[in-house]
């Protein structure tokens, strides 16, 4: 990182995640006059450097993400290089991702509260129809699929504001990604039928994996949880899934249409879009009345991680705390 250090505006304070192809660090953009802003940065190690696939990959994701500008959507401000490395930088959310969120309910023994999880997955549907809808500079769709919805990839900052992250494998027509009927894309316990099965993802197959990040916020329980694309296969072409309201009778039984609606294997039975998916949602939270936002969000994860949510950023610079799980999309 001693390149990007002394031959950039940036000052890396400190390595705040680890993947399989790269890194991600905390650090300040330096400006004239004292400015300072805190970013995060990726980069991908050099040995990946040395494969035109990871690279195109990399460099896809920052091109892609550099014009979707949404509330609920991670934000990139800049691909880099420098001395050969690569580096994007990051908005830095300062929050919790949704698979520690998960697992701070499972070591306390609870379950995400019904109302607040389907405030969590709206917003993530926002996300979803947001860069399911977007267009390039000419007008054109850019037909993204984002491919890899996952508990990672969805951030709650401290402020209660919903962020995906990670288009990492993102399909679009501006990007050169693998042929999908013969490369997998994704992460197995979260993959659509149509991943699982090499036949070419749609907005639909964001519908499905989001369903499956749903399900696991509110019972604790992940749908498919196997070690090979086989067995996933198998599970989805021959076992139902299991009603959510038996693993958690608090899902009122309108929600759980709504969930088993969204993780349809047969795509022809399945939300048509995220923005289907999202409107049911919110019907089901607002035509009673008031009911969950950003503020509740925000008090619920207060009370979850009680001491990190009171931490102001600047303690980032403080090495005696650690920063909480970064808000920013982990390589790999």
């Amino acid at each position: 990182m001693q390149e990007i250090q002394y031959l950039t505006a940036y000052q890396i304070i400190r390595k705040i995640a680890s993947g399989g192809m790269g890194s991600v660090y905390l650090a300040e953009q330096l400006g004239a006059d004292g400015f300072r802003k805190i970013v995060a940065i990726k980069t991908i190690k050099k040995e990946y450097l040395k494969n035109k696939e990871n690279v195109d990959l990399f460099v896809g994701e920052a091109k892609l993400v550099a014009d979707l500008i949404h509330e609920n959507v991670l934000q990139v401000y800049q691909l880099g290089q420098t001395k050969g490395i690569y580096y994007i930088v990051m908005e830095y959310a300062h929050g919790k991702n949704l698979a520690d969120f998960i697992k701070e309910h499972k070591t306390r023994g609870k379950v995400t509260n019904v109302e607040i999880g389907a405030f969590i997955v709206s917003r993530v549907c926002r996300a979803l129809h947001y860069a399911h809808d977007a267009k390039s500079m000419t007008g054109q769709p850019l037909n993204i699929v984002h491919r890899d919805v996952t508990p990672s990839n969805v951030i709650i900052t401290f402020g209660g504001v919903v962020k995906l992250t990670d288009f990492g494998i993102a399909k679009a027509v501006s990007m050169a990604t693998p042929d999908e009927a013969e490369v997998i894309m994704g992460k197995l316990p979260y993959m659509s039928p149509e991943q699982a099965k090499f036949i070419g993802t749609t907005r639909q197959s964001d519908v499905f994996s989001l369903g499956l990040v749903m399900y696991e916020l509110l019972t604790n329980t992940v749908v498919y949880n196997v070690n090979d694309i086989d067995d996933l296969v198998d599970k989805m072409d021959n076992y139902s899934i299991k009603p959510p309201r038996r693993l958690n009778p608090h899902i009122p039984e309108k929600l759980e249409q709504i969930m088993i609606r969204a993780l349809e294997v047969n795509a022809a039975n399945r939300y048509n879009t995220a923005k289907e998916f999202g409107q049911d949602l919110e019907h089901y939270m607002y035509d009673g009345g008031y009911g969950p936002t950003n503020e509740k969000l925000q008090r619920y994860l207060g009370r979850l991680f009680p001491e990190e949510s009171q931490l102001p950023i600047t303690h980032l610079h403080d090495t005696g705390h650690p920063p909480s799980t970064p808000a920013v999309n982990q390589p790999g």
